[in-house]
């Protein structure tokens, strides 16, 4: 077994951390190696260590136990002792995050807990764009989906409403034909395919009308997605029970997962909470300064290009991007300035610039 490593070491904090310390730090790495956030390797097992060093130092019996015994004085604790008296909410409520407790389906039912019964269904994703403002400001989205569910005339047996499948005589309903050998006092059992029922174990002899005797039907769904302030490009948004159906009778239907992509705006390209545009401003006013105005997320501001601007310019309006995920300061807008040299100029145009190549002292290369 690999050795664990110090809680205190895992949330960054000092050993005299008090409990805001603590739980600032858990906030910090949980959002950053959230599962359904970050897709790296190992992601999921560091926000594991993260929230169990998170739940022992949290809690000043655990932490006590902790600190005078090390691991051995938390080993006894079940994942529902660690975790169960923690409120998530509390700590990412408002984020339309997936931290949910256990017993409700959430992302520690699926880290650590195994569930008991048949599998369950697979999941969703689906690609949801939202505009600027969205991601600004927070709100609703609405997602559009078809998924195969089982069947409601039938409830996913196949068979017509009021009769029952028949179960195969050849194999018992199992789907399994086996045949036992015995050689030189050693037992041996070779397992195929049924070949009456081909491995479904009954017959449907009147299929239900609504799905052809398939059990699952598609159903279109129209859904409302809370999509939280700062959302990163391409973060994974759960929607818990909207997958696909399970595979046999009982299993749970899988997730949905929305991934969040900003929709192109004319105006910006967005990079990370920055965003930027191009300015095209002409050669007199990239040599003597002027004003322009720029459009922004809250209405247009007028921003002032200094004399003397070179081209490729970068002016900053600082407070004027994206909000960054989970809270702290909104990012810039940057303007990055392209400075137009005239392609064709008329005569008058042409003598004030040879005028004024003569003033500046340039060498002349020909030209009228």
């Amino acid at each position: 077994m690999a050795q664990q490593r110090d809680y205190y070491e895992v949330l960054g904090v000092p050993r005299d951390a008090d409990r805001k310390a603590i739980k600032s730090a858990f906030r910090k790495l949980a959002l950053k190696y959230h599962p359904d956030r970050n897709k790296e390797a190992g992601a999921a097992e560091t926000f594991k260590e993260i929230a169990e060093a998170y739940a022992v130092l949290y809690d000043p019996k655990k932490r006590a136990e902790y600190d005078a015994r090390g691991h051995a004085g938390v080993a006894g604790f079940s994942t529902e002792d660690l975790f169960g008296g923690i409120d998530f909410e509390d700590i990412f409520g408002g984020l339309g995050f997936d931290f949910g407790g256990f017993g409700g389906g959430g992302l520690f039912d699926r880290l650590f807990r195994r569930r008991a019964g048949p599998p369950r269904g697979a999941n969703i994703e689906v690609t949801l764009y939202v505009p600027m403002e969205r991601v600004l400001k927070g709100g609703e989205e609405t997602v559009h989906l078809s998924r195969p569910t089982t069947c409601p005339n039938c409830r996913g047996s196949g068979a017509k409403p009021g009769t029952e499948p028949r179960s195969c005589q050849t194999c018992g309903g199992s789907g399994q034909k086996i045949k036992s050998q015995r050689r030189g006092g050693v037992s041996f059992q070779q397992i195929s395919t049924c070949p009456e029922c081909r491995g479904r174990g009954h017959f449907i002899d009147q299929p239900c009308p609504e799905c052809a005797g398939t059990g699952r039907s598609v159903r279109d769904e129209t859904l409302k997605v809370k999509i939280p302030v700062g959302v990163e490009e391409g973060m994974a948004l759960r929607v818990p029970g909207h997958g696909m159906a399970g595979e046999a009778d009982g299993g749970a239907p899988g997730d949905l997962f929305v991934i969040v992509r900003t929709a192109a705006d004319p105006r910006f390209e967005r990079r990370g909470a920055n965003l930027w545009r191009s300015e095209i401003i002409e050669v007199a006013d990239a040599a003597l300064g002027t004003t322009l105005v720029a459009p922004t997320l809250d209405g247009p501001v007028t921003a002032k290009v200094p004399a003397g601007t070179q081209p490729d310019t970068v002016l900053r309006l600082r407070g004027k991007g994206l909000p960054q995920f989970g809270g702290g300061r909104r990012g810039d807008l940057l303007l990055h300035i392209q400075v137009h040299v005239p392609e064709e100029l008329t005569s008058k145009e042409r003598a004030l610039y040879d005028q004024l190549r003569r003033l500046s002292g340039s060498p002349r290369h020909g030209g009228a």
